[in-house]
C-alpha cells in the first residue's frame, strides 16, 4: 500500500437536507396554508390568462355531514384533471359547488325535530327552510375545509351554492322555460313514493334490495264471456303487493298467451265444480303452491285450452263485492303486452293507482285511479274498504298489512278468495336511498315534464341572470321538431364517455325512461313557480309575469313565493283569485340538473364556459345528475351541457364488500389524512382502476405508503445527486455516453404515455407509469449502475457531467409529472430545490429532449443484466462474494454479438453488471460467476488488475485524487 488514507472527503456522495421521514400530516397544513396566504389559485388564473380553456364543471354535493371516501376519490380525480389540463399549459378554472336543497338536508332537520318531540308540519315554513339552509351553510364550511385539505386547488372562495338566491333565481328560470315552450304538463299518475318521506321520488332516489315478501294467489268469478264455460269459473292471479288488492279496477291477460281452464277433483277424483283460469305454462308452478296450503292430495282435470285473446269481454267480479259500491263494479279483463309467463298465473290485477302498466292500460279503456292511499301510506279513512280498526292506522309498506294473517289476507280468506299465501317469495325490491324504507307506486297529481312531445327547436341566448327578460327569452328556428327523448339520444351519441360504457348505460336509460317528474311534496326546495287557472287547469305564460317572479327570487330566494306575494307577482292584469299558486317544490335532480346554467353561463364566474367539457361523477349519475342535466339542457337549449363524461366506481372495502357502518368496514379519509397525510389517499386513488370498484383497507393503505416511499426517495436521491448543479456544467445530449442517451429515449417513451394518459383521463395509467419508472428504470437500474460515476468521477469528467444533466432533466419532467398526483410532496421537494422560485403548480408540461435508441438492444441487456444478478445472489447468501463488485462474470456470446460493447469502453459491461471484470465465451450456459482474485480500490472498492493491494487507488481514483488536491 502507498498510504493508509481516508479517502471519504474525496467521494461525492449525494448531499441533501430533504428529509426521508415524509411526516405529511404535520407537513401538509402548513403548505396549504402557504397556498392560501399567496392566493395560488388567483395565481394561476393569472399565468393561464388567454390559454385555451378546459372547463370541469363540478357535480354539487350534499352539505349533510363529514366527507366520505367516496367523497375524497371523487374530488381527488377531478382534482387531477384540472391539475394536469393545468400543467398542458391550459387555462381550467375549478369552480366547486354544492347541493343545498332537497330531502338529504330536510331529513336531518326533521330528525332533529323527532328528538325534540316537535312536528315540523306546526313550524311556519319560512323558519323551517332557513334552519335547513343554517344547516346546509355549515356543512358546506365543514365540507370546504375538508377537500382543501385533500389538496383539492378550487375557487373556494367563491363556490356555487343551489341555495344562493341568484342560483333559486336561475333554477327558477330554467323552469320557465320549460312552461314557455309547453314541456309542463300536470297529470295524475303513479310515481315511486315514499310513505316515510311522504313525497315522490325520481328513479335516482330509489335503490333495491332484497326482500322477502307475501305471495298470494287470489281468485275473481267470472260473471260474463263470450267462452260459456268461463262463467262461474275463477280467474287466478299472483301478487306479491296484497295491499292493492282493494283498489282492483281490472285483471290483464296476454293476448298471445296459452290459458287452461281445470277443474279440481275431490279425493274420490270426482269433479267439485271449482274451476280456475290460468296460463298454461305456470300450471304446474300454481298447482305447487295450491298443494303448499295444506291440499297435498288435490288433483285437477283439464277442462279446456284458449289462447288469451279470446278472452275479449270476459268479466269478473271483485272478491269483496259483497261490500257493493265500488266493488260491485265489473272487473275486465284486458289485453296486456306486458303480460309473460315468467312467474304467477299469467294473469295480471291492475290497480292503475299504484303501477304504471296498470295505470296505462286502464286509461286506455276508460278506467280513472281513486287516489284511496295517503301520502303515509295509510288508506283513506273514508274508503269503503276498512275491514278492521287496527288497519286504519297501519301502513300498506308493513309487514303486518300483507303477512296470511294480516287484514288483507284475513278477508280475501272470508270470503273464499284466497287460494294461496306464503311468506317466502325473495325478489328485488326499490326502497329509498335516504330512508332506507320502501317505497310504493301511488297515483297522485304531479307536475311532468313529456319526453316525447315534439318540441320546436329553439336557441336560448346566454347572457347574465336578468339580461334578457329574466333570461326566459327565446328564439324558434324554422326546422323540424323533435322530441325531448330524440333530443338526448341525440346529444349522447356526440358525446365522449370515458369508459365507452357508460354510453349504453345511459342511452339505454334515456330510451326506456318515462316522463321527469318534477313535483315534491315538500318544504326545502326551489318552488315550481307557476300559476294555475282554477277554471282552466292551464298554467299561466307571461313573460312579464315570469320576469318579476325571477327578479323576486332573486332578491329574496325561495321565500318570494308565498300567498302574500302572489298579487304583486301577477300584477294588475290577473284577479289572484282566479289563480292557484302551485305549492310543490322541484325535484333536487332540477337544481343540480340546472347548474350549468347559473354556473357556466350566468356570469358570475366570468373564467367559465358552457358547454362543460367533462363531468366527472361516479357510474350512479347515469341516472342522475348526467341524465338531468343532460335532459334540461337539451330541453333548453338542444344539446348536452357537456363535452364528456367520465365515470368511476365504487369505493369497497379491502375483502370487495360494500362499506356499511353497521359492518364496520368504512374507511374515513379524515383519519387516514391523520394517520398518513392526504397524499396517501391521492397516491391511492389516481393509482387504482376507478373506472370499475375498487378496494380500500389497512394492508392496501400499507402498500401505497410504501409506493410512496420510494417514490419520496427517488426524489431525495434527485436532490441530492443535483446538489450544487448549475446549467453551467449541462453536457450535449450528442456528447453523452450511450446510457444517458438511453435514459432520456426512455423518458420519452415516459412522457408519451403520460400525454396520451392525461388526453384519456386515465389516472390509473399515469400514476402506474409514473412509479414503475421511477423504481424499475431509475432506482433499480439507472440510479444503481452510475452511483459510482457520481460518487467517484471528478466533478469535471464528461460522464459524470452528463449524468448530472439527465438527471436534471429528470427532475424537472419528474417533479411536474408527479405534480397532479402528489400535490403536497411535490411543492416540498421543488422549494428544497428552488425555495424561492414559486410553487411547482405554476409550472407547464416539461420539454423533453428527442433521443433515438435501439432499444431492442438495451431491453436485451438489461435482461442479461437481470440474469447476471440472479446467478451472482447465491453466492452472496453463501458469502462466498459479499458484493457484487466482488464477482467475475462471463457472458455467452457465440455469435459476437456482445463483442460491440467494447467499443463503449473496457468496462462498460462491468459497469452495467455493477460487477468484476466480465469475459465473453462461446457456450450456451448462462452467465458464470467467480470470486475475483483481484484488490479492491480503496475509494471506489471495486476489484481490478492495476490495484496491487487492497487499499490502494484504482488509475481513475489516484487520478481523480490527484486533482482534487491540486486544486485544493
Amino acid at each position: 500500500m502507498t498510504e493508509n488514507r481516508d479517502y471519504r472527503d474525496t467521494v461525492f456522495l449525494p448531499q441533501t437536507d430533504f428529509p426521508m421521514k415524509a411526516g405529511l400530516p404535520e407537513k401538509e397544513p402548513h403548505i396549504l396554508a402557504r397556498w392560501q396566504e399567496a392566493d395560488l389559485y388567483a395565481q394561476l388564473r393569472e399565468a393561464r390568462s388567454g390559454r385555451e380553456k378546459f372547463i370541469l364543471h363540478d357535480g354539487p354535493p350534499y352539505a349533510n355531514g363529514d366527507i366520505h371516501i367516496g367523497h375524497a376519490l371523487n374530488k381527488v380525480l377531478k382534482d387531477a384533471v384540472v391539475r394536469s389540463q393545468t400543467l398542458l399549459g391550459k387555462d381550467a378554472p375549478y369552480v366547486p359547488g354544492w347541493d343545498c336543497h332537497g330531502l338529504p338536508i330536510e331529513w336531518k332537520v326533521e330528525e332533529a325535530y323527532r328528538k325534540k318531540k316537535l312536528n315540523k308540519d306546526e313550524v311556519p315554513a319560512e323558519e323551517f327552510r332557513a334552519e335547513c339552509r343554517a344547516y346546509a351553510a355549515q356543512w358546506v364550511e365543514v365540507q370546504k375545509a375538508q377537500f382543501q385539505r385533500l389538496g383539492i386547488s378550487g375557487k373556494w372562495d367563491q363556490p356555487y351554492l343551489t341555495m344562493a338566491p341568484e342560483a333559486e333565481a336561475a333554477i327558477v328560470a330554467e323552469l320557465l322555460k320549460f312552461a314557455e315552450t309547453g314541456q309542463l304538463y300536470r297529470g295524475a299518475k303513479p310515481v315511486m313514493w315514499s310513505p316515510v318521506e311522504k313525497t315522490a321520488l325520481a328513479e335516482a332516489e330509489v335503490e333495491y334490495e332484497d326482500i322477502t315478501s307475501t305471495q298470494i294467489d287470489v281468485t275473481f268469478e267470472i260473471v260474463e264471456s263470450p267462452i260459456a264455460e268461463l262463467v262461474g269459473a275463477h280467474a287466478v292471479i299472483w301478487t306479491t303487493t296484497p295491499w292493492t288488492i282493494p283498489v282492483n279496477q281490472a285483471l290483464a291477460y296476454g293476448p298471445e298467451v296459452d290459458y287452461i281452464l281445470i277443474e279440481a277433483l275431490d279425493e274420490f277424483a270426482e269433479p267439485t265444480g271449482q274451476r280456475y283460469l290460468v296460463a298454461t305454462e305456470l300450471y304446474d308452478s300454481f298447482r305447487s303452491r295450491i298443494r303448499g296450503q295444506g291440499n297435498p292430495n288435490q288433483n285437477y282435470a283439464t277442462v279446456d285450452f284458449f289462447v288469451g285473446e279470446t278472452l275479449a269481454g270476459t268479466i269478473c267480479r271483485h272478491p269483496m263485492h259483497h261490500l257493493g259500491g265500488f266493488y260491485a263494479e265489473p272487473r275486465p279483463l284486458l289485453p296486456g303486452d306486458f303480460v309473460t309467463t315468467d312467474s304467477g298465473t299469467g294473469l295480471v290485477h291492475m290497480a292503475p293507482d299504484h303501477g304504471e302498466d296498470d295505470f296505462a292500460l286502464c286509461k286506455a279503456h276508460g278506467i280513472n285511479p281513486k287516489f284511496v292511499v295517503e301520502a303515509d301510506g295509510r288508506y283513506r279513512e273514508d274508503w269503503l274498504w276498512l275491514p278492521r280498526t287496527d288497519a286504519r292506522n297501519m301502513s300498506v309498506i308493513n309487514p303486518k298489512f300483507n303477512a296470511p294473517d294480516g287484514p288483507i289476507c284475513s278477508d280475501l280468506k272470508e270470503a273464499g278468495a284466497l287460494l294461496a299465501a306464503s311468506t317466502d317469495y325473495q325478489h328485488s325490491y326499490p326502497h329509498s336511498w335516504r330512508s332506507k324504507a320502501k317505497v310504493i307506486y301511488r297515483c297522485t297529481p304531479q307536475w311532468f315534464v313529456p319526453m316525447d312531445k315534439p318540441v320546436a327547436p329553439f336557441d336560448y341566448p346566454v347572457a347574465p341572470l336578468g339580461g334578457i327578460g329574466g333570461a326566459v327569452a327565446l328564439a324558434v328556428s324554422a326546422s323540424k321538431t323533435a322530441t325531448l327523448r330524440e333530443t338526448a339520444i341525440k346529444a349522447i351519441a356526440d358525446t365522449r364517455f370515458v369508459p365507452e360504457k357508460g354510453r349504453n348505460r345511459i342511452g339505454s336509460m334515456v330510451e326506456g325512461r318515462p316522463d321527469w317528474v318534477l313535483s315534491r311534496q315538500r318544504a326545502w326546495g326551489v318552488p315550481i313557480t307557476l300559476f294555475v287557472d282554477r277554471k282552466t287547469g292551464e298554467y299561466l305564460v307571461d313573460p312579464e309575469v315570469n320576469a318579476r317572479i325571477i327578479a323576486a327570487v332573486r332578491e329574496k330566494g325561495v321565500d318570494a313565493w308565498s300567498d302574500e306575494a302572489a298579487p304583486a307577482l301577477l300584477g294588475p292584469d290577473y284577479n289572484v283569485d282566479d289563480y292557484e299558486r302551485v305549492v310543490d317544490i322541484l325535484d333536487v335532480w332540477f337544481d343540480s340538473g340546472s347548474t350549468h346554467a347559473f354556473v357556466l353561463e350566468s356570469g358570475v364566474w366570468p373564467e367559465l364556459q358552457s358547454p362543460a367539457d367533462l363531468y366527472l361523477e361516479g357510474s350512479d349519475q347515469h341516472r342522475g345528475w348526467f341524465q338531468s342535466s343532460l335532459l334540461e339542457s337539451c330541453a333548453t337549449r338542444g344539446r348536452a351541457p357537456y363535452k364528456a363524461v367520465l365515470t368511476h366506481g365504487f369505493t369497497m372495502d379491502a375483502k370487495g364488500m360494500k362499506m356499511s357502518k353497521s359492518l364496520g368496514n368504512t374507511v374515513s379519509p379524515l383519519d387516514v389524512m391523520r394517520d398518513y397525510g392526504a397524499d396517501i389517499i391521492r397516491l391511492w386513488a389516481l393509482s387504482v382502476d376507478y373506472t370499475e370498484d375498487h378496494r380500500i383497507g389497512p394492508e392496501i393503505l400499507k402498500g401505497v405508503a410504501d409506493q410512496y416511499r420510494k417514490l419520496r426517495n427517488t426524489f431525495r436521491y434527485l436532490l441530492g445527486a443535483l446538489d450544487g448543479y448549475t446549467e453551467a456544467e449541462a453536457l450535449p445530449v450528442d456528447q453523452m455516453p450511450e446510457l444517458e442517451r438511453y435514459m432520456l429515449a426512455l423518458l420519452g417513451e415516459l412522457d408519451g404515455k403520460m400525454r396520451a394518459a392525461v388526453d384519456a383521463f386515465d389516472f390509473n395509467t399515469y400514476t402506474r407509469s409514473l412509479i414503475d419508472f421511477c423504481n424499475e428504470d431509475l432506482s433499480a437500474f439507472f440510479f444503481d449502475i452510475r452511483k459510482d460515476c457520481l460518487y467517484c468521477d471528478h466533478p469535471a469528467d464528461p460522464k459524470r457531467r452528463a449524468y448530472r444533466t439527465v438527471l436534471d432533466t429528470m427532475f424537472h419532467a419528474l417533479i411536474r409529472y408527479a405534480a397532479p398526483v402528489l400535490v403536497f410532496t411535490s411543492e416540498e421537494v421543488w422549494a428544497s430545490r428552488y425555495p424561492t422560485s414559486g410553487s411547482v403548480h405554476l409550472l407547464e408540461w416539461p420539454v423533453v429532449p428527442a433521443v433515438e435508441t435501439d432499444a431492442s438492444r438495451w431491453n436485451a441487456l438489461r435482461e442479461l443484466r437481470t440474469q447476471v444478478t440472479e446467478a451472482i445472489e447465491p453466492l452472496r447468501r453463501e458469502k462466498t462474494v459479499r458484493s457484487s463488485l466482488e464477482a467475475e462474470v462471463t457472458v455467452s456470446d457465440i455469435d459476437g454479438v456482445l463483442r460491440e460493447y467494447r467499443d463503449l469502453g473496457p468496462d462498460f459491461l462491468a459497469e452495467i453488471f455493477i460487477s468484476g471484470p466480465v469475459a465473453f465465451v462461446k457456450t450456451t450456459d448462462g452467465p458464470g460467476i467467480s470470486r475475483t482474485e483481484h484488490h479492491k480500490c480503496g475509494r471506489c472498492w471495486r476489484h481490478l488488475p492495476e490495484v496491487a493491494e487492497d487499499g490502494d487507488l484504482c488509475a481513475r481514483c489516484d487520478d481523480v485524487v490527484t486533482k482534487l488536491d491540486a486544486e485544493a
